[in-house]
């Protein structure tokens, strides 16, 4: 068994043939030659692709085993996840604090027949809302508010119930944690965000060791068209090579944030599952080996939280998470999450840790009003 460095670097990478790269070049094709029978692993362009064969087969190691399909974005995954495993008259446990366009798909699943059950991620809710349901979804930890559920115990508590559970594992990625390993049936997550790492892709996977649940989200991907282009799918393969790395650092700095702001005026609500004394420790340090990159915290009111993001050097402000570069926002100004005005999530990047930590904390400083306590003349 390798490390997890070891693992990244090699993960779907063909045997060395002499004369040939490392990694193949992306396959750019519509169709193939198919002359008599149909059979053979390509045969159409929306179907398969050596490029997705190479980052399945990576993915699917990095996620301990099974199969994996990639897509052309998150939301591409969790909506092969939902739609194509949920009929009308079936009952899908959801969480009403999660990825806020995943809790859209509500309406779309109720307009097929299916019963949705919202509950939290914290708190024992989801139990008393598994009896006859099909599908059991958890978002662990949770965008934006970083709350963690037990794993292991809805997934055994689910399939005594005849449930499915699938784990949107994006803020974690699965060298942070693995859902299959801890008893789910599905693994999905957005690799726009750290698993690809350079905010320049849009790509999904759902990860399964079902074949049964892996060709229904396959046919999916077919029927709808949620395919991956074949240069988006290369340039994800090379860059699993330096997940490790990355989210070394990315976790390292988004501990010395959450350190740095502990007890800072002005600030309240402060997550970072590392933390030992964050409400999500506990759990969290059970089934995750790496904490993520993102932490949360709220300022006192809009203006201040404006205040802040306007002051930072370093951290842009983006609506994401999982770069190499590091980024804040006002979530708020979204709508749909239930997080107060001055609520900012802020995504860790590979930037030098105390170069990120003093600006961050230069920017708290400005955005204190004037003539308080953190005020900077």
């Amino acid at each position: 068994m390798y490390g997890d460095g070891t693992t990244a670097v090699n993960a779907g990478r063909p045997p060395a043939e002499k004369y040939t790269p490392s990694l193949p070049g992306p396959v750019f094709a519509a169709y193939y030659h198919l002359p008599g029978e149909p059979a053979g692993p390509y045969t159409y362009g929306r179907d398969t692709n050596p490029t997705w064969t190479l980052l399945e087969s990576a993915i699917a190691e990095l996620e301990g085993g099974g199969e994996a399909t990639s897509f052309a974005s998150g939301m591409a995954a969790v909506s092969a996840v939902l739609l194509s495993l949920v009929r009308a008259g079936d009952a899908v446990v959801m969480p009403d604090d999660c990825y806020q366009t995943t809790r859209m798909l509500r309406e779309r699943l109720e307009s097929y027949g299916a019963e949705v059950r919202m509950v939290p991620t914290t708190g024992d809710a989801v139990f008393t809302a598994l009896e006859g349901a099909r599908l059991v979804y958890l978002e662990t930890p949770s965008n934006p508010n970083l709350d963690t559920c037990d794993i292991t115990r809805v997934c055994e508590a689910a399939h005594r119930a005849g449930a499915l559970v699938a784990v949107d594992n994006t803020l974690a990625t699965p060298l942070g944690q693995r859902p299959l390993d801890l008893g789910a049936d599905i693994s999905l997550a957005s690799d726009t965000k750290a698993m690809t790492g350079h905010g320049d892709l849009l790509l999904g996977h759902v990860a399964t060791r079902d074949p049964g649940i892996a060709e229904a989200v396959r046919l999916w991907r077919k029927t709808v068209g949620a395919v991956p282009g074949p240069m988006e799918a290369w340039l994800a393969h090379r860059s699993l090579a330096t997940l490790e790395v990355r989210l070394d650092r990315q976790c390292a700095n988004a501990l010395a944030i959450a350190q740095a702001l502990r007890g800072r005026d002005g600030v309240s609500g402060l997550r970072y599952p590392g933390l030992p004394d964050d409400p999500a420790h506990e759990i969290a340090a059970r089934q995750m080996r790496r904490f993520g990159c993102v932490v949360s915290f709220t300022l006192p009111d809009e203006a201040s939280a404006e205040r802040f993001l306007g002051s930072l050097r370093l951290v842009g402000q983006a609506t994401s998470f999982g770069s190499v570069h590091s980024m804040a926002e006002r979530r708020g100004r979204w709508g749909g999450d239930a997080v107060p005005p001055g609520f900012v999530r802020l995504s860790a990047g590979i930037e030098n840790t105390g170069d990120l930590v003093a600006d961050v904390l230069q920017a708290l400083a400005a955005s204190a009003p004037a003539g308080g306590p953190d005020h900077v003349p």
